[in-house]
């Protein structure tokens, strides 16, 4: 039985290489169900989740009570459209703009439709509100950054790999280095209008900006009347031991783009959150999406809401946060050359005499832990926010055994 099921887990592989088009390079692991943190191959063999889908799985896979709220309205309506009203997305706004503290929500259904969505309503107020001449507005980005894969996206990326081939791209972005706000300050000019940023870089390595980085940004965008633009779509929802990452300087954006964890690992529910003045200057027809904001993406983001409000999973990736961070550290110097961590989020640089990050992943994998690599020599680590301390041990102790071997 054991061959006959290697054979046919070989077999979907080789199936998926032969006509599932190479935008990714997964590693060799045939997944096949899940429960919580732990995900089960064809064959049987469990691994314990340390990536969570790119913070998409923030409660894990199948939470009983997401799980309810999709399957009780899945039986109810699914889809609409938004050329008609549907009974959750009211619920669901409305509870979302409380937990932001914000007016008005925009549901698209991926992260990369929120940052698009977030660039039409910032050169759109603008033009509108700010009074910026027409086709000359700005938005400062950072280096480093990633915001997803649309043509308009990775035009103001760094990363060659996102970047090169794709052009021609949309002019209207400026470069800083992350983390650097004198660097903002000095790009801001009369024609802009907003300054979009990761407030921790994920793709990039969970990099954590300086103590005061983005006070610093708020005040000036303030000063300047500038939109403050909070990438938060892996960073927020609980991650990071708050919230959002913003709230760990006590800042609040003009606008929140959030995704992933939104959907509860069930449906692609993403979010443009903001007050009237900002997000108001959207009108009918002008931008929208057939399965944004439908009813059963609604119901699931309401579920997640709830959750998030009682402060349980904020609390407990805050404790567990420093769990990690303190089982890591003295990897430092054994292999590990570098530890970033913010709340349930790390990201480990593998020294090169070691291996690549994704030798180290694929080590890992073998031993039953699932993580993955970035930027060559990184590997990240963000579990479901429901993984307990003896599993988090349990994966650092792999880490160690493979890392010394």
């Amino acid at each position: 039985m054991g061959a006959t099921l290697e054979n046919l887990g070989l077999a979907l592989i080789q199936a998926e290489g032969a006509h599932v088009a190479h935008n990714y390079h997964p590693l060799p692991v045939l997944a096949h169900s899940a429960e919580g943190v732990w995900v089960t191959d064809i064959e049987g063999k469990r691994y314990l989740d340390l990536l969570s889908a790119y913070s998409a799985l923030n409660f894990g896979h199948g939470h009983p009570a997401i799980l309810a709220a999709a399957r009780e309205q899945l039986e109810k309506l699914t889809l609409t459209s938004r050329a008609f009203h549907n009974d959750r997305l009211g619920p669901f706004a409305s509870a979302l703009s409380q937990l932001c503290g914000k007016d008005l929500v925009l549901p698209m259904n991926t992260g990369a439709e929120a940052v698009e969505t977030g660039i039409k309503v910032a050169r759109a107020w603008g033009y509108r509100t700010k009074g910026i001449p027409a086709d000359a507005a700005t938005i400062i980005v950072a280096n480093g950054n990633f915001h997803g894969r649309t043509t308009t996206i990775v035009g103001f990326s760094d990363d060659p790999t996102a970047h090169d081939d794709f052009g021609p791209y949309a002019p209207g972005f400026v470069h800083v280095p992350y983390g650097d706000a004198e660097a903002i300050a000095a790009a801001i000019d009369e024609n802009t209008a907003a300054v979009l940023l990761e407030p921790i870089q994920g793709e990039a390595g969970v990099v954590v900006p300086p103590d005061g980085f983005l006070t610093r940004v708020r005040e000036l965008c303030t000063e300047n009347n500038v939109l403050f633009i909070a990438d938060e779509i892996q960073s927020g929802l609980g991650r990071v031991g708050e919230t959002f990452a913003c709230d760990r300087e006590g800042v609040v954006p003009d606008m929140y783009l959030l995704g992933k964890a939104l959907g509860g690992g069930i449906v692609p529910l993403s979010a443009v959150v903001a007050n009237e003045d900002v997000l108001g200057v959207i009108r009918p027809g002008e931008h929208g999406s057939t399965f944004g904001g439908n009813p059963l993406a609604a119901a699931v983001g309401l579920r997640v809401v709830e959750m998030l409000a009682s402060g349980e999973f904020q609390t407990r990736a805050k404790a567990l946060g420093e769990h990690l961070e303190a089982a890591l550290h003295p990897l430092i110097g054994h292999g590990v050359s570098a530890v970033r961590i913010a709340g349930l989020w790390a990201g480990v640089d593998i020294d090169p005499a070691f291996g690549a990050g994704r030798e180290i992943a694929e080590k890992l994998l073998a031993r039953g832990v699932l993580v993955k690599d970035t930027h060559g020599q990184t590997i990240r680590i963000a579990p479901p926010l429901t993984i307990r301390a003896t599993e988090i041990d349990w994966a650092v102790e792999q880490l160690k055994h493979v890392l010394s071997a």
